[in-house]
């Protein structure tokens, strides 16, 4: 269990701060009367049906035999349109991959969105049939001219301009950040500037003004960075860090916790491990990547990709004018980056959320964005796509975005989560309402900003979470709550049918499916937590597969399925700032009641932590929960017709399996 102090600390901070049918053009008739008819439906056609091609131009008019070239070039030509459409406008995308320059930037003042109940929808060629073409939104860059490199055998260096970059692609897989894989040497002190070190090691580590500090602990993980390195007390090294991170770092995390860093990145020494990379930035404006192959890899013919955009495509309306109505189907963004956590203010982290200095002795707070994002929007589409190989979160809906569907989409390889919506910091109001996240697999994510949830629901109203596949995090799976403090954002959420698995295998303090905060005002309005499967997550000291923590309250958990966890159920009730977990009621559900160790078991089934850390949770209700057996409880599930029906109907539809790469 977390130390509750931190939670305290953030808690502070918080306070302060189709029509997709894809159609070919209509071939002609030998009569005049058929070849007029035909001419007269190409009109239509081109008014409704637009095409884009790798091998296309931008000059042509966007036809199925002259196809415009970019993505950009077809928005223009929706834009021109949508004043007078009277049917769905399809953008075609044929296979390939579209480089893009600039985000795709759509707002409702530009003409945008979709009109009289129609859409405007981009969409692969051939969405839906077995004929759909693969189709790429890139915002990378392919690094080529790759030579040994003369200081160093075996690695190999690239010249890269002014490319900042926090990721890299090799042959299609993330590549490592040159790491030394573990803490500063020698006795640490930390000082308002850094740190002391007993150890003269870190005097020898070149590019320090490019290297990162790492802490992680429990359910906390941040970064800052170091400004340099000197001789120190003792024949020791003295470490400065940047401002303002360390101070921010400081008062987030505690002076004990700075003294333990679990790993120094980013420097050209490090690069002993295979497949890991480092940017030499030494010359401005002339920067160059260097890289250590791993087994098999020729780097005179490898594609190495890094992002250069951190918007891939954004929705942008105004109070009163979302965007709204466009749908994206059967796409892949990918190569976008996010490179805050590089800025002087660093990384100093809790979840999804970093902190920057505000006016005065202000702190704000902010949350990782997303690289596909829409704020302000109202029934956008995002169905059969693929985010991969993305540097922030996947998906965003934030700003009053409403009745928006997130439907059988692939979220993986992300350096943080894969979709957040809701009143996302700094927001502390708002209404986000009937938005559906459903028949998605999510599965590793959070591979650089660990401390992070596959799914967040940061604060909305009649939202649905549904028949997800939530597997291998390194935190939480799926998230509902918003910052603790803030309360009236949340009601009559539904968390259902979900698949959840392999959750926390790197941060403790997390769980399957994680609810905080005031839920609704009574058990009419209040989340319903039903139907999921929940398990095999056992890693670390403490996690709970079913986790009421904080503040939670009108929560029913029912017919759930829960088991192989630290905990099944649980969380700890914040007596110590008058917010207790209160109002919960567990009907019906399968679990093996896990304990650890450490944690005396109440009389009651679940792990609740005793004061003086938490107190007693108030107003649960148990009903016709029934108790797996802990030596085997998967099995004794799958005997159970009940407990195994809830399995088998828990996460994506047969329907979206195999476009999943579930079958």
């Amino acid at each position: 269990m977390a130390d509750l102090r931190f939670k305290a600390v953030v808690s502070a901070l918080m306070m302060a701060v189709a029509g997709g049918a894809w159609a070919a053009a209509p071939p002609a008739s030998a009569s005049a009367s058929a070849s007029a008819s035909a001419s007269e439906s190409r009109r239509h056609d081109t008014a409704r049906q637009l095409y884009v091609a790798p091998w296309g131009s931008d000059g042509w008019p966007g036809t199925f035999e002259r196809p415009f070239a970019t993505p950009a070039r077809a928005q223009q030509a929706v834009r021109a349109r949508t004043a007078r459409m009277t049917s769905d406008i399809v953008v075609n995308l044929r296979g390939g991959t579209y480089r893009l320059t600039a985000p795709l930037r759509m707002s409702q003042a530009a003409g945008d969105s979709g009109r009289g109940g129609h859409r405007v929808v981009y969409q692969a060629y051939g969405y839906g049939t077995r004929w759909q073409e693969p189709v790429t939104l890139s915002g990378g860059r392919d690094i080529g001219g790759w030579r040994p490199d003369p200081q160093r055998r075996g690695v190999w260096r690239a010249d890269a301009g002014t490319l900042e970059t926090r990721q890299l692609y090799v042959g299609g897989k993330r590549a490592a950040r040159a790491s030394q894989g573990d803490g500063i040497p020698g006795r640490l002190k930390v000082t308002g500037t850094g740190l002391t070190t007993t150890s003269a090691v870190p005097r020898g580590w070149r590019a320090a003004r490019d290297m990162e500090l790492r802490f992680r602990f429990d359910y906390l993980e941040g970064r800052c960075g170091i400004a340099g390195i000197t001789p120190g007390p003792g024949g020791g090294s003295t470490i400065t860090m940047d401002q303002p991170c360390w101070r921010l770092a400081h008062d987030l995390y505690g002076p004990e916790l700075l003294a333990l860093p679990s790993d120094v990145e980013n420097s050209p020494d490090f690069l002993d491990k295979k497949g890991s990379w480092y940017l030499d930035r030494s010359r401005p404006g002339h920067h160059e990547l260097l890289y250590r192959p791993r087994a098999g890899e020729d780097m005179r013919r490898a594609q190495v990709t890094a992002p250069v955009l951190e918007t891939l495509v954004s929705g942008t309306g105004s109070p009163g004018r979302p965007v709204h109505d466009i749908a994206f189907k059967g796409l892949t963004f990918t190569h976008a980056g996010w490179t805050a956590p590089s800025e002087p203010a660093g990384f100093a982290a809790a979840w999804s959320m970093y902190l920057r200095p505000g006016k005065g002795d202000d702190i704000k707070l902010l949350t990782v964005p997303g690289n596909v994002a829409f704020r302000t929007a109202e029934r956008i589409t995002l169905q059969g796509n693929r985010f991969v190989h993305l540097g922030a979160q996947g998906l965003e809906f934030s700003g009053n975005s409403s009745h928006n569907t997130v439907d059988g989409n692939v979220f993986t390889d992300i350096s943080d989560g894969g979709v957040v919506l809701g009143a996302l910091p700094p927001d502390t109001k708002g209404t986000d309402r009937g938005n559906r996240v459903t028949n998605n697999r999510v599965h590793r994510t959070g591979a650089d900003y660990h401390a992070s949830s596959g799914i967040w629901d940061a604060g909305s109203r009649e939202t649905t979470i549904a028949h997800n596949q939530v597997d291998h995090v390194p935190y939480t799976g799926i998230l509902s709550g918003p910052a603790e403090d803030v309360r009236g954002l949340m009601s009559g959420n539904r968390i259902v049918g979900n698949r959840v698995f392999a959750t926390n295998r790197l941060l403790a303090d997390g769980g399957g499916i994680y609810l905080r905060g005031e839920q609704g005002t009574s058990y009419a309005d209040g989340a319903v937590v039903s139907g999921n499967a929940v398990s095999d997550s056992a890693y670390g000291t403490w996690n709970v597969g079913i986790y009421t923590d904080d503040s939670s309250k009108w929560i029913t958990v029912r017919d759930n399925a829960v088991h192989s966890y630290r905990a099944s159920i649980g969380g700890c009730s914040e007596d110590w700032g008058n917010r207790p977990v209160q109002n919960v009621r567990f009907h019906g559900n399968f679990w093996d009641d896990t304990v650890p160790d450490w944690l005396p078991r109440r009389s009651y089934p679940g792990g609740w932590p005793p004061a003086p850390d938490c107190g007693d949770p108030k107003n649960l209700e148990f009903r016709h929960n029934t108790l797996l057996s802990p030596a085997d409880p998967a099995s004794d599930c799958a005997a159970r017709p009940a407990c195994a029906a809830i399995v088998d109907r828990a996460g994506p539809g047969e329907p979206y399996l195999r476009r999943l790469g579930l079958k």
